[in-house]
């Protein structure tokens, strides 16, 4: 069960409880909350057991499109990982800022930034991964929680990315007690990437906010990258 449907169930019984206790006090039908919870409960099972959670993912991410400072952190997030992608030669194929973009072009999730994997996957299969190219990835994956660091106090999305990154790790065999350090390492190595393209980064921001294609957003850190030298 995802952490959307957790959330969703947890409102649910939230939900549940305060029409309980408040129901009498306005003369609210005890069938009525029954039913709503039957239906919400209902609907969460279906969308876990035959979506995938997708529903409910889409529900949550098309109410937090209402904060604009959500939509921000959200861009600035993506932004991490499309600047180091980029300064580390990982190929970018594409990026969505949302589930509604994700879902749109077929893509599962809340969306983010898509990157050429092959290399990495060709590597892995032959069973010899080089330090330098797992170091790479390893940045990138943790950059969205670098730029988030850098920009607010702390931190709210990246739960996929250290999912993703604990999944990497497990394919080098090494013990997971050293991963920990290994995701400390990243996310400081994409910090200090970030902080050394600063506009480069900001210029990012503001094309993804526009939805510039992929090409544009490269262009846009190529000139900054030149005038910062």
């Amino acid at each position: 069960m995802n952490q959307t449907t957790l959330n969703l169930t947890a409102i649910t019984i939230f939900t549940l409880v305060m029409t309980s206790l408040l129901g009498p006090l306005i003369h609210l039908s005890p069938a009525v909350p029954a039913i709503a919870t039957f239906s919400i409960l209902s609907f969460i099972t279906v969308d876990t057991l035959g979506w995938q959670g997708q529903a409910g993912t889409l529900i949550v991410d098309w109410l937090n499109q209402f904060s604009p400072d959500h939509r921000l952190r959200v861009v600035r997030h993506e932004a991490g990982h499309f600047l180091a992608a980029h300064l580390l030669e990982i190929p970018v194929t594409g990026y969505t800022l949302s589930a509604w973009e994700a879902f749109r072009q077929g893509k599962p999730g809340l969306g983010g930034v898509s990157f050429g994997s092959q290399e990495l996957e060709a590597a892995v299969n032959q069973g010899s991964l080089p330090a330098q190219l797992f170091d790479r990835y390893c940045t990138v994956l943790m950059a969205g929680i670098a730029a988030e660091s850098l920009s607010y106090d702390k931190p709210e999305g990246g739960q996929d990315d250290r999912q993703n990154f604990r999944l990497l790790w497990s394919k080098t065999q090494r013990p997971p007690s050293e991963g920990k350090q290994k995701e400390q390492w990243a996310i400081f190595q994409a910090k200090s990437l970030i902080q050394s393209h600063w506009e480069a980064y900001e210029a990012l921001v503001s094309a993804m906010e526009q939805r510039a294609s992929v090409e544009d957003c490269q262009q846009a850190i190529e000139q900054l990258k030149r005038s910062e030298f």
